[in-house]
């Protein structure tokens, strides 16, 4: 037999990496010795595996260095219209291997490394994770970089570049415990600052009536430092710009009133306004009304329009003289577009800045805010919705709060034209909702302000609709959008699952890459046996490949002929782990009670952060851990069934666990998941779906026919229908034996023997008081997943299912979400042409 192949060898047969010409990688290991030679080491033999690192991230950047500037160049040249993306996150992750796979290096690089003793992989795995993101709102602005560039679209990301990005979790004895994520502390290789185009940002004061208009007096200043970060197109040589913000003091804050003796005090002081950048909130769908993250909200919003005005008064490439002055024509070449209401204070900022800086009339101004901002919605949650205190703005944001007044009154002079008579109606569109302590709903705001708004998946959008914005629907219906989301295929296939890339290469070619619809040609291939095999034997590797990481990391002996049942995501009620915890315990019980019966082999992993003050979040995390303890402890269960927590999840993680996953779990109410986005790595990576008729689970069975879908649980009417009758839980519990049981172990403490009643407040709240509903699917989910075994034991029937998800992945690329946003809100045409490049760079 055949010696196996080396992980390098495997890699260099794969051709999506890109072709290794022996010039190629001569010239790159001479680059690499000089970067390396530049970090100081004069000798190879005291390097570390940093400093290699380090050296390596250098010598790629370098190739993008020249296609960056000449992007930036080819935009002042042509003058497209740009498109901002603002956004308070962008989840990142590593940047080094995204990087390659677009500039088709990889093999490259990866050859050259090899011929100088290094292992490419262990390089890779030394970048930091850049976390600027909670979740699904944060890697969604990621993915859409990547596909403007990918189009050729003139779009830039806007952001804060956060000191600590979402805190790293520790298990310690099954708790979360979170540590800060200092990334930055070895630097950031990607990054470059920009403290020529600093720009000052303005908070508290007061405001003034002059003859020359209203004007902001007395405020704070706080600088914001930009940080650019290149993001490349897919071989197209574009390369966009990310520019991410951090707050610095000025010199002379707080030393213009300082008293004898006060100096070293006023220069303490000066973290005070360098934390608006220190640390981002770590909430997933919930909003804490914190002055620290207005302050946020505003520092990213302020800072990011003076750079659009900037960029829109000059033309010339390099030149700051201002040669474009009529703002009526900034609908024409600038668009806006708010992810989520977290980036809204720029519609009052751009009023103030044309009505009061600009000198504008009102109505030209509210004009030009409407037609240049549009408005994304990511949740129907209540508690996620943004509503600030009139008195923490009045304090602020003092020039705002009159703006947000005027706005308010002049669009409810609107509706009661409309809606003569229709009080009830004018309360609930105020942008300012009385009653107790007074408050600024910043979706209203949102709404008001733009051209366009959109919901993220179509039953979402439908929702909004229907419900949370019915009001504003009735009143302006061609406002309303949807655009499902997408996922990029470049970092969520070619880069984390090489294999199944290949083996779809060699029956399709390589242009799905850039053109996903092209998938469905996979069609012709379902019942080819050579591919069925090659399918499953891809999707083997990558699971043996897991349960090595997993064995090292967690210290349990893995199955790899289990199936690998996966639910991936921050932990919220609402996203119902708890359902799949009363799967597990079933299970459990099943086995137990018919020890010697042919189950199907399962490995549970779960995984996702709680937000640090969500105690019930943390308790879910705890019986996942507890679950873990009894079940993967138990000789009767052996290796039939395993449960594991995922420490730490994040994109990395993600990029190791999706590929090796069978079965991808998203079992939110139906009605409360706005899109989500993990469901469509798994699909795209082949796994099939257990779940409910939310978000974008139902374009995803649509696309890949239901009949290759586990779909269980209740829908959206049917879940209204409950809301109205009333949903008992205990009428469950007693009907149900094995849910009474796995209850009754959990309440009486079967996964907790050292503290009986740990869990009582999770029993609590499913038996009386569960806003989603876990009881009212558990009977349908345990149906499903018996039809889910049943499946997995027939591989050649599975993989043929997991062929037809695969072909039906087309629709869900950020590539054709990018493309809607450009055609039908943006008004911007992409490309698939490349950007001729000189041949000198």
């Amino acid at each position: 037999m055949s010696k196996p192949l080396s992980d390098h060898d495997r890699r260099k047969q794969i051709s999506v990496r890109g072709l290794a010409g022996t010039e190629d990688i001569s010239a790159l290991k001479t680059d690499f010795n000089r970067h390396l030679h530049f970090t100081l080491v004069k000798d190879r033999n005291v390097a570390t595996r940093r400093d290699y690192f380090f050296a390596l991230a250098h010598t790629v950047r370098e190739h993008l260095i020249g296609k960056w500037i000449r992007t930036q160049q080819y935009y002042y040249e042509k003058d497209p219209k740009r498109l901002y993306y603002i956004s308070l996150e962008f989840y990142m992750g590593r940047t080094l291997q995204n990087t390659m796979v677009n500039l088709a290096m990889e093999n490259t690089c990866d050859e050259a490394m090899y011929q100088l003793g290094l292992d490419m992989e262990e390089l890779e795995d030394m970048e930091e994770d850049a976390g600027l993101g909670n979740g699904g709102l944060g890697r969604l602005a990621a993915c859409f970089l990547d596909s403007m560039a990918s189009l050729g679209l003139a779009g830039y990301g806007y952001g804060i570049r956060y000191e600590f990005g979402i805190f790293n979790q520790k298990i310690v004895n099954g708790w979360q415990v979170e540590e800060a994520d200092d990334w930055l502390r070895f630097g950031n290789p990607w990054e470059k600052a920009r403290p020529e185009y600093m720009r000052p940002v303005q908070f508290y004061g007061r405001t003034e009536q002059t003859p020359d208009g209203v004007k902001w007096v007395d405020t704070q200043t706080v600088l914001a430092l930009p940080y650019d970060t290149p993001v490349p197109g897919y071989r197209n040589n574009y390369v966009n710009t990310m520019r991410l913000w951090s707050a610095k003091a000025p010199c002379d804050f707080n030393l213009k009133d300082f008293n004898v003796g006060g100096y070293i005090q006023a220069v303490l002081d000066r973290n005070l306004a360098e934390n608006i950048s220190r640390v981002l909130y770590p909430n997933d769908n919930f909003f804490e009304g914190k002055e620290l993250r207005l302050k946020q909200e505003y520092f990213v919003v302020s800072a990011t329009l003076q750079d659009i005005i900037r960029r829109f008064k000059v033309s010339k490439f390099g030149s700051r003289e201002i040669v474009r002055t009529d703002f009526s024509k900034l609908p024409d070449k600038v668009a806006i577009q708010l992810n989520d209401t977290h980036p809204a204070m720029a519609i009052p900022e751009l009023m103030r800045v044309l009505v009061d800086e600009e000198k504008l009339e009102w109505d030209m101004a509210w004009d030009i805010c409407v037609r240049t901002c549009a408005y994304t919605n990511h949740t129907v949650l209540p508690e996620a919705l943004e509503r600030w205190p009139v008195d923490l703005f009045a304090q602020l944001l003092p020039r705002h709060l009159e703006i947000v007044y005027e706005i308010n009154r002049r669009h409810l002079e609107r509706v009661a034209k409309m809606f003569p008579g229709d009080h009830d109606r004018l309360s609930r569109m105020s942008l300012i909702e009385e009653g107790g302590q007074k408050r600024i709903n910043m979706a209203h705001m949102s709404i008001v302000g733009s051209h366009a708004v959109n919901g993220v998946a179509r039953i979402h959008s439908d929702i909004l609709k229907a419900t949370l914005f019915k009001d504003f629907y009735e009143m302006e219906p061609t406002k309303f959008q949807n655009k499902t989301n997408g996922i990029t295929p470049r970092r969520w296939l070619v880069m984390c699952n090489p294999g199944l890339a290949e083996v779809i290469a060699e029956r399709i070619g390589e242009e799905f890459i850039r053109d996903l619809d092209q998938l469905q040609g996979l069609r012709d291939f379902v019942n080819d046996e050579a591919f069925i095999r090659d399918v499953a034997k891809v999707k083997q590797e990558n699971k043996l490949k897991f349960a090595v990481h997993l064995e090292e990391h967690y210290k349990v002996k893995i199955n790899p002929n289990s199936m690998f049942d996966i639910q991936v995501k921050r932990i919220h009620e609402y996203k119902r782990q708890l359902l799949n915890c009363l799967h597990i315990i079933t299970y459990y019980n099943r086995i137990k009670k018919e020890p010697n019966k042919q189950w199907t082999p399962r490995t549970v992993m779960i995984g996702g952060k709680a937000a640090p003050g969500y105690h019930t979040a943390k308790m879910i995390i705890r019986l996942i851990t507890a679950i873990g303890e009894v079940v993967n402890n138990d000789p009767v269960v052996g290796d039939r069934l395993k449960v594991i927590f995922l420490e730490n999840y994040r994109v990395t993680l993600a990029e190791r666990a999706i590929p090796a996953a069978d079965l991808s779990q998203q079992i939110s109410t139906a009605g409360t998941e706005a899109s989500g986005t993990g469901n469509m790595k798994f699909m795209l990576n082949g796994a099939l779906t257990i779940g409910t008729m939310d978000g974008a689970n139902v374009e995803m069975a649509e696309e890949a026919g239901e009949e290759n879908f586990f779909i269980f649980g209740m829908r959206v009417d049917d879940v209204d229908a409950m809301d109205k009758k009333g949903y008992h839980a205990l009428e469950y519990y007693n009907r149900l034996p094995e849910l009474k049981q796995a209850i009754d172990q959990i309440a009486g403490g079967f996964f907790s023997p050292k503290q009986h009643d740990m869990f009582k407040e999770i029993v609590n709240m499913l038996m009386n008081h569960d806003r989603y509903k876990v009881f009212a699917d558990y009977e349908d989910y345990m149906k499903c997943q018996e039809k889910v075994n049943a499946l997995y034991k027939k591989p050649k029937e599975w993989t043929k299912m997991v062929i037809q998800n695969i072909a039906g992945c087309g629709k869900f690329s950020s590539d054709r979400t990018i493309t809607e946003y450009a055609h039908e809100i943006w008004g911007m045409e992409p490309t698939m042409e490349s950007l001729p490049i000189p041949e000198d760079l």
